[in-house]
Parts: structure tokens; sequence; C-alpha cells
């Protein structure tokens, strides 16, 4: 079941499509800054779009930061959101469990799909934007060491095992993103309304993280810690709020995928 839904994965132009879409944002900024030459001063903006005429290796993170608060959880959002309501609106979610699928294999299946759409997407966005960024911006040698956000120096070995960690720290933070869609997929009909639903609660996330009167509620929404990969890029590491960002999202994962697997188990399929 699990080769059938990575198949289908793999198979569908909307994948590639969304795909090319989230690379098209850090693109036309590589581009534009390469262009005018101007960019943000440090502080400002995306991260590290102000170090990257120096050194375009690190639009790989750019790019990331980019895409992370509005593009990539719309992403995750539409593909996670059709699971199993994209099934139930065409019709062959009941001819799916009627072959002998198990309901909880059925949803193991679509999650994994789920997941490997993540890592496949922070990837790609990550590896484009380096090869972006090593042609259109800064020319420095691979060899030579970058300066980090605390103005030390990082050598290429130390870039390249944070850039990693960077990618693994927000694939898993869009798992909460996902698990969120998958939750409202097997509780409504329409892809449509699943993914507005978990696009609903990240935005309400991100508005009450401004809100003063939210502070007691802010260290445990889920987008409070997605920037803190800015920290892998200190000297040394500040693992605080990483840990907690990681916990954090995993408890939204447990709790969230516990509560879809519970009502889809249970759920009366006619459709």
């Amino acid at each position: 079941m699990i080769r059938v839904e990575l198949a289908k994965l793999v198979r569908r132009p909307r994948t590639w499509l969304t795909i090319l879409l989230l690379n098209a944002l850090p693109t036309l900024v590589a581009v534009l800054v390469a262009v005018t030459g101007v960019t943000v001063p440090p502080g400002e903006g995306p991260a590290f779009l102000s170090a990257v005429l120096t050194n375009g290796s690190l639009f790989a993170v750019a790019a990331l930061a980019i895409v992370l608060p509005v593009f990539l959880p719309v992403a995750v959002s539409v593909m996670a959101g059709d699971s199993i309501a994209g099934e139930a609106q065409n019709g062959t979610l009941r001819y799916l469990l009627i072959r002998p699928v198990g309901r909880t294999r059925l949803l193991v299946a679509k999650l994994v799909s789920t997941v490997v759409f993540v890592l496949v997407a922070v990837v790609t966005v990550a590896l484009v934007g380096f090869l972006v960024g090593r042609l259109l911006l800064g020319h420095q040698p691979l060899s030579e060491a970058v300066v980090s956000v605390s103005g030390t120096s990082l050598s290429p070995a130390q870039l390249v095992w944070r850039i990693a960690l960077t990618i693994g720290y927000i694939a898993f933070s869009m798992l909460g993103v996902a698990a969120m869609a998958v939750l409202l997929s097997t509780l409504s009909d329409s892809p449509l309304a699943a993914s507005l639903g978990a696009l609903a609660f990240l935005i309400g996330s991100s508005l009450l993280l401004t809100v003063d009167a939210a502070r007691s509620l802010q260290p445990y929404l889920p987008t409070r810690y997605w920037l803190s990969f800015l920290d892998l890029f200190r000297d040394p590491i500040l693992w605080s709020d990483l840990q907690r960002g990681t916990a954090l999202q995993a408890a939204y994962v447990v709790v969230l995928l516990g509560a879809a697997w519970a009502n889809f188990l249970t759920k009366d399929v006619t459709s």
C-alpha cells in the first residue's frame, strides 16, 4: 500500500508543480538581488539574505527562510489535506476499504506519502537555493570558511552539517502542519476544507505570537519555534529553543495523528 501511495505521489503533476512553485519565489529573489545588488540590512528580512552577496552558498538557508512562513506550510497543508478527504471526494475511499486494506494501513500509507513529500520539498528548496546562490550571487570558494551569526568563522564541514540539521528541523516542523491537515482530512470529505482549516490554525498561531495578551499561550503555539533554526548558525549553537521546538512539534504530531487515527478507525465511510 505504501508503494502504491508513493507511486501516486510521483506520478501526479500536482506534486512537481507544487515543488516548482516553492522554488520560484526564492529563485526570483536571488535574481533580483543579483541584478540590483540591493539586499536588506543584517537582522532584517529573511535569514541570511544580507550575507548572500558575499557567499552564495548561504542562499540555501535563505531560500528555506523565504518559503517557511507561508508557502511551505500552504504546500504541505494542500498535500496532507487531500490524503483522506481527496479519496472521499472522488468516491474511491469506500472502494479502497472494501479491498483487503485495513484503515490503519491506509492511513499509515497516506502519512508516509506526506512525509516523503515534505522531505522532498524541503531538500529541493535547499538544493535549488544552493545552486542558484552559487550561480547568481557570491562566488566564495567552497573551501573557505563563512561567518556565523555570532561573527565567528564556520568551516565548510561545519556549514554542511548545520544546513543538514536545518533541513531536518524544518521538515520536522512541517510534520505538525501535516498532522493537523490529516486530522481535518479524516473529519471532512472536502480536501479544500481540510487544507484551509489547517492554514487557519497556523495563521491564528502566527497572529497570537504578536499579541501581548496571549503571552502565556505563545510557548505552546505550533509556529513559535519555526525560525529557531537560526540558532544552528550561531557559535556556539544555542540548543534550547531548538529542543523546545522539536518537543513541541513531536507533541502536536502524536496528539493530532492519534486523533486522526481514532476518528478514521470509527468513521462511517459512505463515499
